[in-house]
């Protein structure tokens, strides 16, 4: 009897942790209008202080998106698409222009609160959701802090033997990375040396990082602008005849590999806490950032391709190489200094970003207490900035994570998707908060099913368009997701979010297109291109 009774009681402990795992992880969160968050986390101990402007905001994108990329990324994708890599690149920047609203409308309804699309999410959908989203986030940016770590330490070599009395001297295990056990480690001592310099100044304050990250960027848009400028003389416009030598379908496939060449726009949002006027400058720096992002590959592109035939194109340094072709061999060493500048900055950016989503998770009770824990003096997450640090030092020091380059599109793809699918719930959201109606809940899952259905045919899509499959499968994919979209469209009502600054057009359609082809994108991630 008594053996009965403790199973009993077992059960019930355990139906009743289940139960309160169940509410924790189905619960959303709700924060205050946008005025009273300014003024609520102003006036707390435990804020960040409110030093960047708008040109830091704009600096800042700038600074995450642009790296060593637009010096060799260019030249790679035009070697298929030829000078069509022009339009390759408008492609994927209007794709990311869309993104990009999404983000704006977000920043400026939640315009006092660290964590981006982890805190999008919490509010729109659920804890679980939101933590989901988080972990993808850090397998993208721990991955990827370490990688360009590795990048960038390939590239100071690479300065440094510029020098005649350095050539050839410097050791494998300062710059690309010694192979131990048959190449399952690789040792690496500059990367770690560099994360730990670059944690260093980010945790003496946003101040002090922020002047970095305006400096290396102002340097690296600087020698993209001379670039530009110097290439433009040596033009020759024969050679962009005939454009898109083969085919749309080339254009199309260079506009899916360089849409991450884009990707950094969204770490403006998570400055959001440290913004001086975040409802007006957030939005701003979003859609500023990325469209001196775009004026400068769409640049850069007409000039290769202008000097040089695209099918004469060096596929692992283009642009120097063609400079070098033309007798300007002083752009190369500038070409260097630039890709050293660019990816300092997404670096920089990268674990800055990290320490404030740790810094969100930390104050929800998502994570230890320890990472919502801010310095009295330099007013930053410490704690959460010095493990961002050692965490990507490890992963750098002893592992070739190049060869995991693959995860980070996958974090990515996923956050754009789930801002934008944030954007349609929280309008949902507010119209059944302003007008209680029975109908609500079948109403909001039903625009939750249709932003699933528009999720899974992008995904069929690109995948038949990766094994080039017949155009009807394509089309039918296209198809499905028109219909979920005026769906979403006809039988919703959306309401405009009360006291944001700025308001995403065309919603649902346009967070739809978002989705629809962030994850057309995502089949495409294995792809060998």
């Amino acid at each position: 009897m008594g053996g009965h009774e403790g199973f009993s009681n077992q059960r019930l402990s355990s139906a009743t942790w289940f139960s309160h795992f169940r509410a924790s992880a189905l619960r959303s969160k709700s924060l205050p209008p946008p005025s009273s968050q300014t003024a609520v986390r102003s006036t707390s101990g435990d804020s960040l202080v409110r030093r960047l402007g708008l040109f830091d905001l704009i600096l800042l994108g700038v600074g995450a998106s642009i790296g060593a990329g637009v010096f060799v990324v260019t030249g790679t994708v035009a070697r298929d698409a030829g000078p069509g890599v022009t339009i390759s690149f408008l492609l994927a920047g209007a794709s990311c222009v869309l993104n990009a609203l999404c983000y704006a409308e977000l920043s400026s309804r939640f315009p006092a609160v660290v964590g981006g699309a982890y805190m999008y999410s919490y509010s729109a959908f659920n804890e679980i959701t939101a933590f989901l989203v988080f972990v993808q986030l850090m397998l993208d940016y721990h991955i990827g802090a370490a990688s360009i770590s590795r990048s960038l330490a390939s590239y100071a070599v690479a300065l440094l033997e510029l020098f005649p009395a350095l050539k050839g001297s410097i050791p494998l295990w300062m710059g690309s990375g010694k192979e131990l056990l048959g190449g399952l480690l690789s040792l690496n001592i500059l990367a770690p040396i560099l994360l730990a310099l670059l944690t260093l100044v980010l945790c003496q304050g946003v101040r002090e990082s922020s002047a970095v990250n305006s400096v290396m960027t102002a340097t690296k848009v600087v020698i993209v602008l001379v670039v530009i400028c110097a290439g433009a003389f040596e033009i020759d416009v024969a050679n962009w005849s005939p454009f898109a030598p083969n085919g749309f379908k080339a254009v199309l496939t260079g506009a899916t590999v360089v849409f991450f060449s884009y990707v950094g726009f969204d770490a403006v949002a998570n400055s959001a806490e440290e913004s001086k006027n975040p409802q007006r400058d957030l939005p701003i720096g979003i859609m500023g950032s990325l469209l001196v992002c775009i004026s400068l590959y769409i640049g850069v592109c007409l000039v290769l391709t202008g000097m040089v035939p695209f099918s004469l194109l060096s596929e692992d340094a283009p642009l120097a190489e063609a400079f070098s072709s033309k007798g300007m061999k002083f752009v190369s060493i500038l070409i260097s200094i630039g890709a050293v500048a660019g990816l300092t900055t997404t670096l920089l950016v990268g674990l800055y970003v990290q320490s404030r989503l740790y810094l969100g998770l930390g104050r929800d009770g998502l994570l230890p207490s320890i990472f919502s824990r801010i310095h009295p003096t330099l007013h930053t997450p410490l704690h959460s900035q010095i493990w961002c640090g050692i965490v990507a030092g490890v992963l750098a020091g002893i592992f070739n994570v190049h060869s995991l380059s693959h995860i980070l599109s996958v974090g990515t793809l996923t956050g754009y998707s789930v801002v934008a699918a944030c954007v349609v719930a929280l309008r949902l959201n507010d119209k059944k908060d302003r007008e209680s109606s029975n109908r609500w809940t079948s109403s909001w899952q039903e625009g939750v099913i249709c932003l699933v259905i528009i999720a899974c045919s992008g995904f069929g899509a690109g995948v038949f368009y990766r094994f080039s499959a017949s155009v009807i499968f394509i089309l039918l994919s296209v198809g499905v997701a028109v219909v979920a979209s005026a769906v979403l469209h006809y039988r919703q009502a959306y309401a405009l979010p009360l006291g944001s600054g700025f308001s995403c057009p065309g919603v649902p359609i346009v967070p739809s297109v978002c989705i629809f082809f962030n994850i057309f994108l995502f089949a495409q991630v294995h792809a060998k291109n």
